[in-house]
């Protein structure tokens, strides 16, 4: 194969659009919490001096909306007025309503067992979801989302820790990764941004990013002479986070999800309870492509499962091992079907989805981390 370039990125936890996906998840996860039967379809908008939560929620817990704001923005990092959004000083506005009884009632009793005494869920939207994974790291991920991930987590570790002081909760990373016969030989580009406090020179800021946080991250053996490295490229980067740009759930699914190197179904996971197979059925697609990958079926796999609302089984599954696989694609779709549930209420039990541990999966990435159980090997 030709030589050819992919890039991705990531943003770190104060990133805008991020605020707003952990906000999501944590008002999930404080529902779930208290109701782990909870419905909940919850979306924020931020913006200087304000937070918007809206979405429709049925649930038997009580939460005190607001203070789960507050308490998620000072986890992020914006407590006070040191970078410009105060979560004792904002405006919250809650708009929210009870999920709607038709898309209830799909949900409850699904399409398959309506006439019948036994009752199944059925998914809670229609949807076309995507996994993936392959062989280039580790954890199975493509290399460039996969580093990016990297620096921006050590981005937000350098800067709870200390290490780097002066640096503020917003930020974002890039990789551009070069391959050779479908193999990685080196990063042609790596660009790092990170919000930071007036005063702070940017031959310093560059110094202690390269230092501290790309040379800590980044294989050697990946760097070279013509290696090009940026660090915040607009040259000042003071003003940030939802005051610098607004921000709305689920507007980095690309960043959730591989960065690029597979389709995206276009539905956002966060702030989402896990009937709706937007997010569910995407982790079972993730689950499903990293353990063909490990059982050694194949190099690279991507995996499709489309579904109807208020129909359990999807109503269409597509594998493609691009050729990397000594078994056919219609081989693998037989494998997947006879080995994996792909019915939302089995996801929900297989991969433990009804347990209050969405507002970690909200930034970082939903795959790849191992703490997940989508991303365990089975037997």
């Amino acid at each position: 194969m030709a030589k050819y370039f992919f890039t991705s990125e990531s943003v770190t936890k104060g990133h805008p659009d991020k605020v707003c996906d952990q906000i999501s998840d944590a008002i999930l996860d404080a529902y779930l919490k208290g109701d782990k039967y909870s419905r909940v379809a919850c979306e924020v908008a931020i913006t200087t001096g304000k937070v918007f939560v809206i979405g429709e929620i049925t649930s038997k817990a009580t939460v005190d909306i607001k203070e789960v704001v507050r308490k998620t923005l000072c986890d992020i990092g914006y407590k006070d007025d040191e970078f410009m959004f105060n979560p004792y000083k904002c405006e919250i506005n809650v708009f929210l309503d009870k999920q709607s009884e038709d898309i209830a009632g799909g949900v409850d009793n699904a399409y398959e067992t309506r006439d019948k005494e036994d009752r199944e869920l059925g998914a809670g939207d229609q949807g076309i979801i995507f996994g993936y994974a392959c062989d280039e790291t580790d954890n199975l991920m493509p290399t460039a989302i996969e580093y990016s991930h990297r620096l921006t987590r050590k981005l937000e570790e350098v800067r709870e820790k200390g290490i780097i002081d002066y640096l503020g909760p917003d930020g974002k990373s890039q990789v551009t990764v070069e391959y050779d016969d479908d193999k990685v030989v080196r990063f042609d580009t790596i660009i790092i941004s990170t919000q930071h406090l007036d005063g702070v020179s940017s031959e310093q800021i560059e110094e202690d990013v390269i230092e501290k946080v790309i040379k800590e991250v980044v294989p050697s053996e990946y760097i070279d002479v013509n290696t090009k490295i940026y660090v915040n490229p607009s040259g000042r980067f003071v003003v940030g986070g939802p005051v610098g740009d607004a921000g709305v759930t689920g507007r980095k699914i690309i960043v959730d999800t591989y960065g690029g190197y597979a389709p995206h179904g276009g539905g956002a996971f966060s702030g989402k309870d896990p009937t709706k197979v937007d997010r569910s059925a995407a982790y079972m697609a993730r689950f499903v492509c990293k353990n063909i990958i490990a059982k050694g079926l194949a190099k690279k796999c991507q995996l499709q499962i489309a579904y109807a609302i208020g129909i359990a089984n999807p109503v269409a599954i597509n594998i493609n091992t691009y050729g990397t696989s000594e078994m056919s694609n219609e081989e693998l779709e037989k494998y997947v079907m006879d080995n994996y549930d792909l019915r939302p209420s089995k996801i929900i039990e297989r991969l433990k989805l009804r347990s209050p541990m969405y507002q970690v999966t909200a930034s970082g990435g939903h795959f790849g981390r191992d703490s997940f159980t989508w991303e365990e090997i089975h037997n």
